[in-house]
């Protein structure tokens, strides 16, 4: 079912993209359009999770730079019977996580610096299982390619104020054509991509709650990211806004309403989901992680600057 739903909103994406073609050249631009779209689903199905995790210059750790994050993840993976994705940690103040790659065997989970240092062990934990619910729903796929095909119909769609004004194109809708192809596009491209992100965070949630077996963690987790993410700015995320669904908390300011036009559900309604999910959830269902390690109550990570022109990724955390 995932598989008929990613082909689907990739045929929609495409034909989108070959609109804005259509409406910026008409036939010939159409054309140009489809032959694009085919070439980036090809290279996005291959190349997004990298390109994604260069664009936040992540940095891939393991057991002897990360040995706790490392072991989390590692822990939560065989809980949740999948594969050892790649591990990465991000440079960046403003806590938040995310998953990558496309398909269980080629994923990728990375999480901030800020979140490492902000939260407690078990919340860091429901974080990852979170991430991993991702990839076992086979959502990263549909997300990467999403947001690669959403950021380039919005730039597409800014080309259209370029040759709009020209009046030897071959734009058959003349000034309305542009104008759709400018706004409505893009507009159209960003509500797609926000409802299925919408939809798929309380699946991962819930399922994410189910591997690390702690749903309060997660939901205590949520609440300590959402405020930090409305105070401390992710640059990388603002300049490219159509990678925000991909994060467990939307991580460009100012999104707080659950609306048409915010990336995540209300975090109030995920914590509340959980919370009713805790008191329904029967005592020790799940492995829990690491329970040969005592849960430490403070940790840190080294600010070496890493990841920009740093050489060394940091050593922990949190050893």
């Amino acid at each position: 079912m995932n598989l008929i739903r990613t082909a689907m909103l990739l045929a929609f994406m495409t034909a989108l993209f070959m609109a804005v073609g259509f409406l910026i050249g008409g036939k010939g631009g159409m054309m140009i359009a489809l032959l694009i779209a085919a070439g980036m689903n090809f290279f996005s199905y291959w190349n997004s999770d990298r390109m994604v995790l260069r664009m936040y210059h992540a940095q891939e750790v393991d057991e002897r730079t990360a040995p706790e994050y490392y072991g989390i993840v590692r822990d939560l993976a065989r809980n949740a019977g999948l594969p050892m994705p790649k591990v990465y940690v991000i440079d960046n103040a403003q806590p938040n996580a995310f998953a990558t790659g496309r398909n269980p065997e080629n994923a990728a989970v990375a999480a901030s610096t800020g979140l490492l240092n902000s939260l407690t062990y078990d919340e860091v934990a429901g974080v990852m299982a979170h991430e991993l619910a991702h990839v076992q729903n086979r959502d990263t796929l549909t997300m990467t390619l999403t947001a690669t095909l959403a950021g380039a119909i919005s730039m597409l769609g800014n080309f259209a104020f370029f040759f709009g004004g020209n009046r030897d194109n071959n734009n058959p809708l003349g000034f309305i054509g542009v104008l759709v192809a400018m706004i409505v596009a893009p507009l159209a491209a960003m509500i797609v991509q926000m409802a299925i992100s919408r939809t798929r965070e309380y699946s991962a949630d819930r399922r994410g709650a189910e591997i690390c077996g702690k749903p309060l963690s997660l939901a205590s987790a949520l609440a300590k990211i959402s405020n930090f993410a409305h105070q401390v700015p992710n640059y990388e995320a603002e300049r490219n806004p159509a990678t925000a669904h991909m994060f467990i908390i939307n991580p460009l300011s100012g999104e707080r309403m659950d609306n048409l036009f915010s990336t995540h559900p209300a975090t109030e309604n995920r914590i509340a989901a959980l919370q009713r999910m805790a008191h329904e959830m029967p005592a020790a269902s799940t492995p829990p992680v690491r329970a040969d390690n005592p849960v430490r109550k403070s940790r840190s990570v080294p600010p070496t600057g890493w990841g920009r022109g740093g050489s060394e990724p940091p050593k922990g955390p949190w050893s």
